[in-house]
């Protein structure tokens, strides 16, 4: 697996990685999306503190995600109830 020395500018500050040439794109496409979140933070909520701004855009992040984990926990959870109908119907169907 090919590693590439990347570095990444959020809110002022640079981090060097070494990231899976796989990962590349999208750490760049985050960060540039945590950047422009932090932008977006300081000019409509008039947050000055770059360390706010970042705990919001961790609050915000953490959020999308939990709503995401628990929207395909409620699609897994349908679907299993529907196959299982789909089962139960295919057995009743056999006898």
């Amino acid at each position: 697996m090919e590693v590439r020395r990347i570095t990444i500018n959020i809110a002022g500050r640079v981090y060097p990685l070494n990231v899976p040439a796989a990962e590349e794109e999208t750490l760049r496409k985050v960060g540039k999306q945590i950047e422009n979140m932090i932008k977006d933070f300081e000019q409509n909520f008039d947050v000055r503190d770059k360390q706010d701004a970042l705990a919001m855009c961790a609050l915000k992040l953490g959020t999308n995600a939990e709503v995401v984990s628990m929207n395909y926990d409620k699609t897994i959870q349908s679907t299993n109830e529907r196959l299982a109908k789909i089962n139960q119907s295919l057995n009743e169907t056999g006898k």
